[in-house]
């Protein structure tokens, strides 16, 4: 059964926030409307908080995902995102990036797509639009976020 993109990021904040909690954090979910953050993490004692941006696709054999302009200019050390890879049958894999590395990725990458011919040799054209794919060693890097509250 295909889902909604909506329900696609909620399910991918769910699963986030639930490993978080697992690994004995405090993880508070936002609510929807709130910009740039979707989970809070905490220690148990809240000295120290990150925030969690989720994105998330239901493709197992796509690791890329859509950001736009904005992320490229995101750049805060208490701010993670996670790309959330989720399969029909089994758990998802989620892909653990700090904020400034996904800014530097997208301005770089972009810049490297703008100046490549299209297909037909055209020049393309600027968009808002970006896409972050990522890589194997991405993947599962929770110590990323236990370090920034630990």
């Amino acid at each position: 059964m295909k889902i909604s993109s909506n329900l696609t990021g909620i399910a991918g904040a769910h699963y986030v926030s639930a490993i978080l909690s697992q690994k004995g954090f405090i993880a508070m979910l936002t609510s929807r409307n709130t910009k740039g953050i979707d989970i809070l993490v905490s220690s148990e004692n809240s000295f120290k908080s990150v925030g969690i941006q989720i994105k998330a696709n239901r493709d197992s054999r796509r690791k890329g995902w859509l950001l736009s302009k904005k992320d490229e200019n995101i750049e805060s050390e208490n701010l993670i995102y996670c790309f959330v890879n989720l399969k029909a049958n089994e758990l998802p894999d989620v892909y653990i990036v700090p904020s400034q590395l996904v800014a530097k990725t997208l301005k770089e990458e972009y810049q490297i797509w703008l100046n490549t011919p299209g297909k037909k040799g055209q020049a393309r054209n600027d968009n808002p639009m970006r896409m972050f794919f990522a890589n194997d060693e991405q993947l599962n890097k929770w110590e990323i976020i236990e370090n920034l509250i630990i």
